[in-house]
Order: structure tokens, then sequence, then C-alpha cells
């Protein structure tokens, strides 16, 4: 059952990688804002040869209660991530998922698909802290077993 969700819109970035002997193109998740509801479902910020952004709109943070635990390390660690998983569609790298659990970011990058973690804005991680406060509690340690 879905507890939460919020609208984003992620920053998507292209720039040429040259190396002595290749030219190529880079893809990646770059940033995320919260959308308030009057962005373009793709809006092209800056364009060069060397390196082109554009924001997508149309996705939404979603917190469910199984994945409590991911959220919490993730608003525990020392940088916080909003997961991004994207493809590439006619030519260009769009966002298709976005999450705030540290254990779906970690399923992203283990998919072998393209996956990035940018750094969670700070009204998403107040949101997220807040919806922890709710309704998660951490679970107490468990000591190891002595050997010896």
């Amino acid at each position: 059952m879905k507890m939460g969700s919020m609208p984003i819109a992620v920053l998507m970035q292209r720039r040429v990688v040259r190396t002595r002997w290749t030219e190529d193109e880079a893809w990646s998740a770059v940033g995320i804002v919260p959308d308030r509801g009057n962005l373009a479902s793709v809006q092209e910020l800056s364009r060069s040869p060397e390196r082109d952004y554009y924001l997508v709109s149309g996705l939404e943070l979603e917190l469910y209660p199984d994945e409590n635990e991911g959220y919490y390390e993730n608003c525990m660690a020392p940088e916080s991530k909003v997961f991004v998983l994207w493809r590439m569609q006619d030519g260009r790298a769009m966002p298709v998922r976005a999450s705030v659990s540290y254990v779906e970011g970690t399923r992203m990058f283990d998919s072998g698909e393209s996956a990035d973690g940018v750094d969670m804005p700070a009204e998403v991680y107040t949101w997220l802290a807040a919806y922890l406060r709710e309704h998660y509690q951490p679970q107490p340690r468990k000591k190891g077993r002595q050997h010896g």
C-alpha cells in the first residue's frame, strides 16, 4: 500500500567524451527537483556541442512500508541520494523510475540497466524524514555471536 508520493522532475545530461582514439556520448541523471505541476514533460535547458541538459517531468517518488528500512538507511547516510533508473528512448536518455530507498537503489545498480544516484534535495529529505518519524521505528541491532 502506497503511503505517500511526491512528483519530481529529473535533470538529465548528455556530454561528449573524447579519448585519444574515439569520441562518444555519456548520459546520466544529475539531479532532481520537486515538480509542482507546471513543468513540460521534456524541457531542454541548454544545448552545446559538448554538453546538453534537459529536464524530464512525470515521475513520482513513492513510499511503501516494505521499503522503510531502505528509506532509513538512505536518510541516515552521510550523503542521501535519489536513485534514478533510465533507458535510451529515441536517441535520448529518459528516466523511467526514481526511488529514495537505498535497497531499491542497490537493486537498480545490480540490474545491469543504467542508473545513477543524485544528491537528495533538502525538500525531499524533509519529506522523507517526516514519513519515517511517523511510520518507522528502527530495530535495535542484533548482537553477534561470541566465538571462542
